[in-house]
Order: C-alpha cells, then structure tokens, then sequence
C-alpha cells in the first residue's frame, strides 16, 4: 500500500492533509478496541473536501493512506507537546479524542515499536512533504503550505461549548506574512455564513510550525474545520449539500494566499 500519495500541481501552493488516513494494519487493530478500529478521530474526506483546488488553484496535494492512531504526523517525531499544559493524545495516541482508550489493556506500543512506526509511516510523509516545498520553492520563489484538518465541533477533552466553523492557525502570527494574514482575515469577514476565529485554540501544529520560513517566502496555515461545515459527524458520511456551500469560502481563502 502507497503510504503517501502526493499529486504535483503547478501554483506556489501545498495542501497538506495529515489526518486524512484510516487505514490501520491488521497487525495493530487486532490490539485496539472495537470503538477504535473505526479510527473515529480521523479527518474524514478533508481530501476530497479540497480536491476542487488541484484544478481550480494549481495546488499540489499531500494525503497518507495510514491513521492518526497509527502515528501522528502533526505530531514532532520525539512526541514534545505541542500545547504544554494542555490535553493531547500525543504522537502515538493511546486515547480516543473521546478520551477512551485505543488498546486493550497490556496492548498499547512500547518505545520501540513507536520508533518503528515512525520510521515507517511518519519519515516517508515527512520526506515527500519536504521536498514538496523545496521544488515548488525553486520553481516559484516562494511557497505557501495549507495544513488541512478537521474536527468534530464539540469535543470537550479539547475546548469548551462548539467549536467556530473555521479556525486559522499562524503560530500567532509567526508563520505567515502580515499581508497573508490581512487578505486571510479578509475572505473570513467578508462572509457571514461560517463562524471563525484565528488563532484560537489551534494555533497550528508541528506541519505548521516546522515548515514555516518566511525569510525564505515559506508560508504555512492551518485551518481546523468543524466537521458539522461539510459532512455528517455521527456516520463520517460526506454530505455534497454542506461541502457545495463551504468549497468557495475554501476557494477564496486558497485563492488568497496566492495573491
């Protein structure tokens, strides 16, 4: 099985969808619980959410076939928190966003195992991504990375009440240009269908920040979704009626960052 599949578009942009993935070897499933083997926590169609923008925008898109339960790739490769102080399931989750457990007791990877997978799904994602940016950096002097997730809009194990409709994460401001950040804030207050917010409770992940080098005219954005904007979070179905209404607010906030 392809680990990552990447199709090179032909803009200064890349779409990143590190959470797309549910496939989970058969190897490890057969250690989790039942609840678990759904891989419930997964960024359901974010890929197929953004496809539009391979045509319509020139983009290049990353997507991984394998689960955020087999390895977080927004996650650094030695496990430091992201938000210290904060909830997290880390860079091999042991817990659903649910807060349940994932395997069953005595099952969970051992620090070997973990490096393994690491080695083994987390490098060759990283790598490809890498070197992503570099040929579109030398192709067009500059490079704008869009790190594309989803959530479902109340998990209470991470932010109270519901969560806005889209939320932009800038590492407070540090990975993305001023101007980005003003055309960005733009396309959001222009439309009064979706509820937003930048840098909220996701400021961006380690894709985000890691990648980010706008002395270099490396941009990098995270936008988190509510999965209630385009899909239905109780079966994982994609819903065409909702992704129809959201796909030209995505559109115009990609087309921003082309500007």
């Amino acid at each position: 099985m392809e680990i990552v599949h990447l199709h090179r578009g032909h803009s200064p942009l890349i779409i990143s969808c590190p959470h797309d993935g549910s496939v989970i070897p058969a190897v490890i499933s057969a250690r989790m619980h039942a609840a678990a083997q759904r891989a419930p926590d997964t960024d359901w169609h974010v890929s197929r959410l953004y496809a539009f923008a391979r045509d319509a925008l020139g983009a290049s898109l990353l997507v991984p076939s394998h689960s955020r339960y087999v390895v977080d790739l927004n996650r650094p490769p030695d496990g430091v928190a992201l938000y210290p102080g904060r909830r997290e399931t880390g860079l091999v989750p042991t817990i659903t966003f649910s807060s349940e457990p994932i395997y069953r007791d005595g099952a969970e990877p051992d620090g070997d195992e973990i490096r393994q997978r690491v080695e083994t799904f987390w490098r060759p994602y990283h790598d490809a991504l890498a070197a992503e940016i570099e040929r579109v950096h030398a192709v067009h002097g500059r490079v704008v990375l869009w790190d594309a997730h989803s959530i479902r809009s109340v998990v209470p194990m991470f932010f109270e009440g519901r969560l806005p409709d889209l939320n932009i994460g800038t590492a407070d401001g540090t990975t993305a240009s001023p101007a980005l950040t003003a055309r960005l804030s733009a396309v959001l207050t222009a439309q009064t269908a979706y509820s937003h917010v930048s840098n909220g409770r996701f400021k961006g992940g380690y894709i985000t920040r890691h990648y980010a080098d706008p002395a270099r005219a490396i941009e990098t954005v995270q936008l988190e979704m509510a999965q209630c904007s385009y899909m239905d979070e109780d079966s994982f179905a994609f819903r065409d009626d909702l992704a129809e209404r959201v796909q030209p607010v995505l559109h115009d906030l990609l087309a921003a960052t082309l500007a």
